[in-house]
């Protein structure tokens, strides 16, 4: 991320979010690049940036004025829910699909929508009959998704 720390969308994100992203980096590129052990599962590596996704989220949402100041800093904000395409007719004005569709295009609402399931829902939910164990490509390949989509999203909604 180093060539980028100059850049708008660096200088936009909070210091946690930062720092979740260049922690994440160092866990790729510091400690699992050498494959001294192979683990099962390398979705712990997604965590850092999928947090920091959310929370990109959650701050450009509440800068456009798609929630509130007290949705932003609520314990109870759903995101996944407001961003499900499904939920669409039972939001009503609530959902942030339906607010990124009249903003910009579906394929945006669904872009955002694909990488929120890709990186936390599908990674981190436990099920006793599919795993979701992912390799370290697999990954890298959510990794780089997460911080596409977001600077997509930056570039697009702000």
């Amino acid at each position: 991320m180093n060539q980028e720390e100059n850049s708008n969308f660096w200088q936009y994100l909070s210091q946690n979010q930062k720092d979740l992203i260049s922690e994440g980096y160092y866990l790729m590129d510091e400690i699992i690049k050498n494959h001294s052990y192979q683990f099962k599962d390398y979705s712990f590596l997604v965590f850092p940036f999928a947090k920091a996704y959310e929370g990109f989220l959650k701050q450009l949402f509440k800068d456009i004025g798609f929630i509130s100041h007290l949705d932003y800093i609520s314990d109870h904000l759903r995101l996944g829910k407001l961003l499900s395409p499904q939920l669409v007719g039972r939001l009503g004005e609530r959902s942030l699909y339906k607010k990124i569709l009249q903003r910009s295009s579906v394929d945006l609402a669904q872009k955002i929508w694909e990488v929120w399931k890709l990186g936390r829902n599908q990674i981190f939910h436990y099920y006793p009959h599919n795993l979701k164990a992912i390799s370290f490509f697999q990954a890298k390949e959510i990794i780089e998704k997460i911080i596409e989509t977001m600077k997509e999203v930056y570039e697009k909604l702000k």
